[in-house]
């Protein structure tokens, strides 16, 4: 059972560590800690996508702050109070990192330019949102609920372009679909009072390929 919802949510990141690990929380007596991981993008920009590992797993006293890391595992999310409301928190939670020299990362990067991988099987559990940019790109938000084991879920923003999105456009709540895709961060900003904004980080899925499965 385990093995099969594992499947409906698999994330390969390749990337170099760009801050030292913070502890999140404990469970069972197994401590869990965050490390932001940068990712190139094909273009000049990057991802800064946030990973979650266990202490079992790394040495998290150490640090890795320039060394290249290839991070699989599953995209998780989990609700935080605060502001009087719930705010959803996406971040990779790692179940394998291996250590990459940095000729190795700048080969992958050169050859195939896998190095940011997501697939993920679930439901849509919002109806979707549809819009164009100032510019006319067509753009559609879902948001996918994703089983995981033990009766929880993952809630997961995507967001499809082009032709994906119109498609995407016209779903209805409790379709179930297939999406392949890379995690994406974007910078945004929040109105926290009346005159003060606070710069924020927003994690979502970029949809590559989207198939509706039939139950």
């Amino acid at each position: 059972m385990t093995d099969k919802v594992i499947e409906n949510n698999q994330v390969m990141i390749m990337g170099e560590v760009v801050g030292d690990f913070s502890f999140s929380h404990e469970i069972f007596g197994e401590g869990f800690y965050m490390v932001d991981v940068e990712v190139a993008r094909l273009s000049d920009s990057a991802d800064v996508i946030p990973v979650m590992v266990s202490e079992r797993l790394l040495d998290v006293t150490q640090s890795y702050i320039g060394r290249y890391i290839s991070v699989t595992g599953q995209f998780r999310s989990y609700n935080r109070h605060e502001e009087r409301k719930n705010r959803l928190v996406l971040s990779l939670f790692a179940r394998e990192i291996e250590f990459m020299d940095e000729k190795d990362m700048i080969l992958e990067i050169e050859e195939n330019a896998k190095t940011n991988q997501i697939f993920l099987d679930g439901y849509i559990c919002k109806e979707p949102i549809y819009r164009k940019t100032p510019l006319g790109r067509e753009i559609a938000d879902l948001l996918l609920a994703v089983n995981r084991p033990y009766g929880k879920s993952d809630y997961i923003p995507c967001i499809c372009w082009g032709r994906n999105a119109r498609y995407a456009s016209g779903l209805e709540v409790g379709t179930r679909c297939k999406v392949w895709g890379r995690i994406q961060s974007r910078e945004y900003m929040k109105k926290i009072a009346e005159e003060q904004l606070e710069k924020r980080i927003a994690f979502e899925v970029s949809v590559s390929k989207l198939e509706i499965i039939e139950d």
